[in-house]
């Protein structure tokens, strides 16, 4: 390969790197597992090693990790928090001793696990646990203190302390966390997080401390920053300092003489990685003496006396036995492989989600096929490729009726995800009830997820017009529930009757229908008949109406199953009408509001029924026919168009104001 070449194929690795590394750092959503990244990062490492003339500023390997937020106040780390070199091979190993030896002699070496979480900092002043904060790129984080108090194993006063002190730290979430949280998001009708370490990035990055506590974030201590008041001369004996001021430190680690003691941990660590309950994606070896680690140095990026060794993900081969589709809480048909059991990383698996039709085409999977199974991140079993195809195997189509209900399924054009159409479809039901109760829709209080879980388990509801069938002695039998409670909740639902129309519309939980869209189909046709007898183009002529939008709604309210929803609904006495607006004060009447950023005292759907109520109108874009955009904190791309433009900008207090 010619320089031109080399230098083309560098910048191709750089820009792919840098994405990836925003995605992963910055997004929380990494698009490749962390093998496939490590592997990008050690080729431009190794041309950059031969071609150094070639190495170019903006290159991931001068820098750590992504930029720091924006959500949080910059904190300026004192000492840097350095990233670490990868090794994929024991050959790697033995090249790091023998650097290490010659700089510096005999040395010791402490091998621990790496936990696959999030790196962050703690500060301590005279004991009292004062700032936390993430790695960010290594030189500036963000502070995240509120967020990191919520952790229960972080001190917030250590005994005996020194007069200062700063750790380092993982903080990882659990298995079995991780498991709750995909749960409750699912019935939510939320995205799960991809894996425990995108969701405890994710939860420690939230506004709302509240959140955070409620994910159950973990955390082990396995550095010692800065200390002042205390002298310390080697990792080993830092960690079993720390662990008498009460920290919870790093497990399993081991002290070793040589680099095949080294080399013997790392795989007695490995081996045993499918028993703990939290993630690890290698191990780290790091030399044990703070004066030796001295003498070597660093890299700009890379301190040369440690060295992570990364476990290459476990693949093996098994015969697909079947394809089983999968319906979930917001309809979407997941087909999931089904093949003979395989060991990897530590579990026994027999399934795999295949994600859907397209994945399996592209692959070509067929069931009888010899297929090419691992985990990905160690976590979540993938099927990697087809070896061979069974003998008179077909090409697998998905099915035209939902495998639940026998409904129609769609496919909407640029979506990859295809949908059961039954809004009483069983499997749905659960998604659908916590949404058709929930705040914003017909805003039932007391029948949360729990209480809604309790009634379907006694079959007591099946679809949403059931839940104004329910009497007395239905509600006081269940779980935690008296009398008083229960009538509380009939009162509920008695109240919610009387909801307007577009409250109702958006309680259906129509795709591409949220609550200003709801309530520009409830002012247009007024009565839920007319929506009923409302062809395409009437949908389409709405202001504020997409293609895509006027599509979904149209298709909703001619199937027969919505039809049977709402006679159901009519029987029960719930309002289908709405109100016109009768408010005698339009001072926003002609005018075009568009909201960005957060706002101190609204919550979006707050601010834009205020501006609805005065006769104005709020659109999701800005252009030249916008009269105002909002500006809440951390506004963004719609700021930055207004400000182009020459869009009027308001804050909250001006707001404010106009609304006096």
């Amino acid at each position: 390969m010619d320089l031109e070449n080399i230098k083309r194929r560098m910048q191709e690795l750089i820009e792919l790197i840098n994405y990836h590394n925003i995605k992963y750092y910055e997004e929380d959503s990494p698009e490749i597992s962390d093998f496939e990244y490590d592997q990008l990062l050690h080729e431009l490492i190794s041309l950059e090693e031969q071609y150094p003339e070639l190495i170019l500023s903006d290159s991931p390997t001068q820098r750590v990790g992504g930029r720091p937020s924006r959500l949080f106040e910059p904190v300026h780390h004192a000492v840097k928090m350095e990233s670490l070199l990868d090794a994929f091979s024991f050959e790697e190993l033995f090249a790091f001793d023998n650097r290490v030896r010659s700089a510096v002699g005999e040395v010791v070496y402490s091998v621990e696990p790496k936990i696959d979480g999030l790196s962050v900092s703690l500060e301590y002043e005279n004991g009292r646990f004062v700032r936390g904060s993430t790695r960010g790129d290594g030189v500036t984080g963000e502070d995240v203190t509120e967020n990191l108090m919520t952790i229960k194993s972080i001190p917030r006063f250590i005994k005996s302390a020194p007069e200062f002190l700063e750790v380092r730290g993982e903080v990882f979430m659990s298995h079995e966390s991780f498991e709750k949280l995909v749960r409750r998001q699912e019935l939510k009708g939320e995205t799960p997080a991809k894996n425990p370490r995108n969701a405890a990035a994710g939860s420690l990055r939230q506004k709302n401390p509240a959140v955070t506590a409620e994910r159950e974030l973990d955390i082990f201590v396995f550095n010692i920053q800065q200390i002042r008041g205390k002298e310390l001369f080697s990792h080993v004996e830092s960690l079993e300092y720390l662990k008498s001021l009460g920290f919870k430190i790093i497990p399993m680690y081991k002290k070793c003489g040589t680099i095949q003691e080294v080399i013997d941990v790392i795989e007695s660590i490995g081996n045993n990685r499918g028993k703990l309950y939290f993630d690890i994606d290698g191990a780290v070896v790091k030399v044990d003496s703070f004066e030796q680690r001295r003498l070597i140095g660093s890299t700009s990026k890379y301190p040369k006396w440690a060295i992570a060794y990364k476990y290459p993900p476990e693949e093996k081969e098994t015969v697909l036995r079947n394809i089983v589709i999968n319906v979930g809480r917001t309809g979407a048909l997941t087909p999931t492989a089904v093949f003979d059991p395989v060991q990897l990383a530590g579990t026994t698996v027999t399934r795999a989600v295949l994600h859907n039709e397209d994945f399996i085409k592209t692959k070509d999977i067929r069931i009888g096929d010899t297929i090419l199974v691992r985990k990905a991140g160690d976590i979540i079993p993938e099927v990697v490729s087809v070896v061979s195809h069974g003998e008179s195997s077909v090409p697998f189509s998905m099915p035209e009726t939902c495998p639940s209900c026998g409904a129609k399924v769609l496919r909407e054009e640029g979506e990859a995800v295809i949908r059961c159409t039954n809004a009483e479809c069983p499997a749905q039901l659960m998604r659908h009830l916590i949404h058709f109760v929930s705040r914003d829709a017909m805003d039932i209080e007391g029948c949360g997820p729990a209480i809604i879980e309790q009634l379907l388990d006694k079959g007591l509801v099946k679809s949403p017009a059931d839940l104004y069938k329910l009497k007395l002695e239905d509600i006081a039998g269940l779980e935690r529930m008296g009398k008083k409670s229960a009538q509380n909740l009939l009162d509920a639902l008695e109240k919610s009757k009387a909801n307007s129309l577009d409250r109702l519309i958006y309680a259906f939980g129509i795709r591409h229908i949220g609550q200003r869209a709801a309530k520009l189909m409830a002012d247009k046709f007024l009565y839920i008949d007319n929506i009923l007898k409302a062809g395409f183009e009437d949908y389409l002529s709405i202001d504020g109406f997409g293609e895509t939008m006027a599509k979904s709604a149209y298709a909703f309210f001619k199937l027969p199953e919505t039809m049977h929803l709402i006679n159901e609904l009519k029987s029960a006495g719930i309002n289908m009408k709405q109100s016109p607006n009768t408010n005698e004060d339009l001072r926003f009447a002609g005018l075009t509001f568009v909201l960005t950023g957060t706002l101190p005292s609204y919550t979006r759907s707050e601010a834009s029924e205020i501006i609805e109520r005065f006769g104005g109108k709020v659109a999701s874009s800005v252009s030249k026919k916008t009269s105002y955009v909002l500006a809440g904190e951390d506004a963004g791309s719609k700021l930055q168009k207004a400000q182009a433009l020459g869009v009027k900008i308001i804050s909250e207090d001006e707001f404010k104001k106009m609304i006096e």
